[in-house]
């Protein structure tokens, strides 16, 4: 693997929504234009890191104590929308790397954001929840010497800091569920990702990550939000970082707000889908009057506007999805209104409605366009397999909605899920 990115400590003046949406489109198109390369590379290339650091991307749901824009989370999913309409594997490999600030602004001391977010508030982190085997946590000294392996720790390449998931004893011996944080010299980063390492996402940067005998002092470990679905367990001030930053936003409901994020991922995905399909109805003749382009075959045209209406509604369940999930911060900013359980499973369900909607437009797309689009390097089969990576994914499981029904109808959720 090449040499990891170069940071930046110049944030120069915070940029507008406008123009952090025009330079993601101007972004997009370069990755568009290097799409076969970021995949055998494994990770955009450092011009695109460049420009996303000094343009302040990666900051965009930082805290600004910590050098941040603040907490503009529908700007950000249209971020993510754009860049991924650029290049899908992209657009994963900067929200997986930019997105987890949330993790450290929310479940961290004021002491250890200070340290980590740093003078110059550069972070960066990949989050893998859980380990592959078992990892070993020996005490020491006011910390815990780790060693394990920790795949699909998508963004890794561009990051700062990794931050990883286990289970170990408390102080009384019960398991408890934690993340934990390691600054990237003390890591290793395992050359298993790019190229055909996988089907889809090959430019996602969705390396393993090695710990070796790392020393995680307590102050970098604290309990893990990964399962956490209300407010319920947490004191009136909300976390450590609801209580520092003032906002619901650093409650460290992440669940719900993770599948945004998919869905505004796999709406790009979709878009660029979309553009493709129309570029090959434009050029390519029709099956049944080789004189005219298959654009003025109807049944084209109505797979061609079936999937628009799909990828149209994708985007607006994203958005929607994510404006509830402000819409419930905020009000617990404002009057410590609880999150429920089934608050968090309606933001999940509307977003991953957004996903499904837009994976079957892309899967349509592919279906319908003729044999030429198994040949490798086509668009269209890049982004079909693309999607089929949250196809199988954690969030789009089936056992999900179960989790739904039963905090609607107040039945136990079961572990490792809470309320």
């Amino acid at each position: 693997m090449s040499s990891q990115p170069s940071t930046s400590t110049d944030t120069g003046r915070a940029p507008s929504a406008a123009r952090l949406l025009a330079e993601a489109t101007e972004i997009s198109a370069e990755l568009r234009k290097q799409q076969d390369d970021i995949d055998a590379r494994g990770y955009y290339p450092e011009a695109i890191h460049r420009r996303l650091l000094d343009g302040g991307f990666y900051r965009i749901l930082q805290p600004r104590m910590f050098g941040g824009l603040g907490t503009d989370c529908e700007t950000y999913i249209r971020v993510i929308m754009e860049l991924s309409r650029g290049h899908p594997a992209s657009g994963w490999c900067y929200t997986l790397a930019s997105s987890h600030a949330l993790v450290l602004g929310s479940c961290f001391s004021e002491e250890t954001q200070r340290e980590l977010f740093g003078a110059s508030g550069d972070f960066r982190a990949a989050y893998a929840a859980g380990p592959a085997g078992m990892p070993t946590f020996e005490r020491k000294d006011g910390g815990y010497v780790v060693t394990g392996l920790w795949p699909f720790a998508s963004g890794i390449p561009v990051c700062t800091h990794f931050l990883g998931g286990a289970v170990i004893p408390d102080a009384s011996g019960a398991l408890s569920a934690i993340v934990f944080i390691v600054p990237k010299e003390h890591f290793s980063i395992v050359p298993d990702w790019g190229g055909d390492a996988a089907m889809g996402m090959q430019g996602s940067g969705s390396n393993s990550v090695r710990l070796t005998q790392v020393f995680v002092p307590d102050r970098y470990i604290a309990p893990s939000p990964i399962a956490r679905m209300s407010t319920e367990s947490l004191p009136p001030e909300g976390t450590p970082g609801a209580k520092l930053h003032q906002h619901g936003l650093f409650l460290g409901l992440i669940f719900g707000w993770f599948s945004c994020e998919f869905g505004a991922i796999l709406t790009g995905t979709a878009r660029a889908a979309l553009e493709e399909f129309e570029r090959q109805l434009r050029s390519k003749p029709s099956f049944a009057n080789p004189m005219q382009t298959r654009m003025h075959d109807a049944e084209f045209q109505r797979i061609y506007g079936e999937a628009m209406c799909r990828v149209d509604a994708a985007e607006a369940l994203t958005l929607g999805a994510t404006r509830i999930f402000l819409d419930q911060c905020e009000r617990w900013t404002k009057d410590r209104t609880p999150i429920t359980a089934e608050d968090t499973m309606r933001v999940w369900g509307t977003s991953r409605e957004g996903c499904r909607a837009a994976c079957d437009a892309v899967e349509m797309l592919f279906q319908t366009v003729g044999a030429s689009v198994a040949r490798r390097g086509e668009r269209l089969q890049r982004y079909f397999r693309d999607v089929q990576m949250y196809r199988v994914h954690f969030q789009s499981q089936a056992f999900t909605p179960v989790l739904r029904a039963k905090a609607v109808l107040g039945l136990p959720i079961p572990p490792p899920f809470h309320r």
